[in-house]
């Protein structure tokens, strides 16, 4: 259980609450660190997987735990990016953001109890979608300028639009077990 993968997906989590006490802050450049605890947590994100690969360290612990690092970081970003800007152009791509990784979530977990997780496995849309929304989230964090903010909500938008996309690619593989009646 112990292995790299696994201590980078506990470190990841444990960054959470350091991201979000940074974030608060009054300092001039806390926005700043707090995207740069951001990118940390992206950047072992990929490393942990990519050493799980590399040295075939799976675990089942692992399965379950890197997902939910992943959700919790991007549903706290969201949650504080739609806190600051408190507009609707933020706050409807950030919900139907965490609303998708609910459902997605829900849907996967069903999916194994039947069964049938081959699925809903995840798609290069869900990768795609999950890298804009990465990118996006961490340029609205910063609020380095003008630019940055208005770059992070265009690739918001892209995540927004590859969010719903892949919800329904998702919907629809799993269509055939959800319209069943019993």
């Amino acid at each position: 259980m112990w292995n790299v993968p696994n201590i980078l997906t506990i470190f990841r989590i444990a960054l959470i609450p350091v991201f979000l006490i940074i974030y608060y802050q009054p300092w001039p450049d806390a926005h700043f660190w707090a995207a740069f605890v951001y990118l940390i947590a992206g950047l072992t994100d990929a490393l942990d997987g990519w050493v799980a690969r590399k040295f075939n360290q799976f675990t089942k612990f692992g399965a379950f735990l890197d997902p939910v690092a992943d959700k919790v970081m991007v549903a706290a970003s969201l949650v504080v990016i739609v806190e600051d800007y408190a507009s609707w152009w933020i706050s409807i791509p950030g919900l139907v953001i965490i609303s998708r990784e609910l459902v997605i979530s829900a849907l996967r977990e069903w999916m194994a109890q039947i069964g049938r997780q081959e699925q809903v496995k995840v798609s290069n849309i869900g990768k795609y979608k999950t890298i804009a929304q990465m990118v996006a989230i961490g340029g609205l964090i910063w609020e380095a300028n003008t630019f940055i903010v208005v770059t992070a909500t265009i690739i918001l938008y892209i995540a927004f639009v590859l969010t719903v996309w892949s919800m329904v690619e998702y919907l629809r593989a799993a269509w055939s077990d959800l319209s069943q009646v019993d």
